[in-house]
């Protein structure tokens, strides 16, 4: 996949150029609609298309103190939208520059880069511009107007609701993860990176990754069976969530950390990407370390008959 280089950098793509458009916070089946839809279109007139998304999150700039946790960090949005077959992304930094631009003069640059715009795909209630004042009937008009096709993709619904970055966001929240799974169509997962823990989980022999994440949602404090894939492979793993309280002081941050199941190696420095499979248990504390690692054990064999 390709990464233009900015806006400006449209112009250097075969045309006509169709860009699938929107934040794409979990690339849930509604917003692989819309990349689905830029790719047909491509396909159909021999042009290229464009996924255009944005960093960070705008609501991590509009209202950072109230801002929602992340179904997935940009770098794991590449990802999937890379598995979908998409050739050329295009990220913008969204910055109050940005969301204080008014809709009209946004789109007329985005049209003005390629030699040919084909046309631009969003989902049907897509807002831009300043105030969010930019809307699917704005785009049309300027569409009509610039010479390019404009496409808002309909809904998609499950379970008689629309499938929404939110509503997955709460079923992780509440540990609904096989609902969530259903309006993802995929499993739910967090990347991260490896970072260096305090080693006492090596010493119960039960060596764990301590996984660093840009503010994804995790599921609630538990233990859960997995997988863990890094490059070149992925193994079953169990997952702890939660502050580890018998082997932590009082206060200690909440952590996510993972043991791989029949994996020998080092992981440190290393992108971790976790797929959650079932719940196990709920975190508890336990009267020992002995006993938290009999325990640990047993997780171990429940976690590979959960399987992957």
């Amino acid at each position: 996949m390709e990464m233009v280089q900015g806006v400006a950098g449209l112009g250097s793509l075969r045309g006509p150029v169709h860009l699938a458009i929107g934040v794409f916070d979990g690339v849930h089946p509604g917003h692989r609609a819309v990349i689905e839809a830029a790719l047909a279109d491509a396909r159909a007139d021999g042009g290229s298309a464009v996924v255009v998304t944005f960093d960070p999150h705008p609501q991590a700039v509009l209202r950072p103190d109230s801002a929602p946790r992340l179904l997935t960090s940009t770098a794991h949005k590449l990802r999937l939208i890379g598995a979908l077959g998409v050739d050329h992304l295009l990220v913008l930094p969204f910055t109050q520059e940005l969301a204080s631009k008014e809709p009209d003069p946004f789109v007329r640059e985005l049209r003005a880069a390629p030699d040919r715009l084909g046309g631009i795909i969003v989902g049907h209630e897509w807002s831009f511009g300043r105030g969010r004042s930019g809307n699917l009937d704005l785009l049309r008009r300027l569409g009509a107007e610039l010479g390019f096709n404009v496409t808002g993709v309909p809904e998609v619904r499950a379970g008689g609701a629309p499938v929404s970055s939110t509503r997955i966001r709460t079923a992780i929240a509440s540990g609904a993860i096989e609902e969530a799974a259903g309006l993802l169509g995929r499993r739910y997962s967090v990347l991260g990176r490896v970072a260096a823990g305090d080693g006492v989980a090596r010493q119960l022999g039960f060596p764990t990754a301590n996984l660093h994440t840009d503010r994804e949602q995790f599921p609630p404090d538990g233990v859960y069976a997995a997988r863990a894939r890094i490059q070149g492979g992925d193994w079953l793993a169990v997952v702890n969530i939660g502050v580890r309280p018998t082997r932590a002081e009082a206060g200690r941050l909440r952590m996510l950390e993972a043991h791989l199941l029949d994996f020998s190696g080092n992981l440190y420095d290393q992108a971790l990407e976790i797929e959650f499979t079932r719940l196990l248990r709920e975190e508890r504390t336990f009267p020992s370390l002995d006993a938290l690692r009999e325990q640990i054990a047993r997780d171990v064999l429940d976690a590979r008959a959960a399987g992957g």
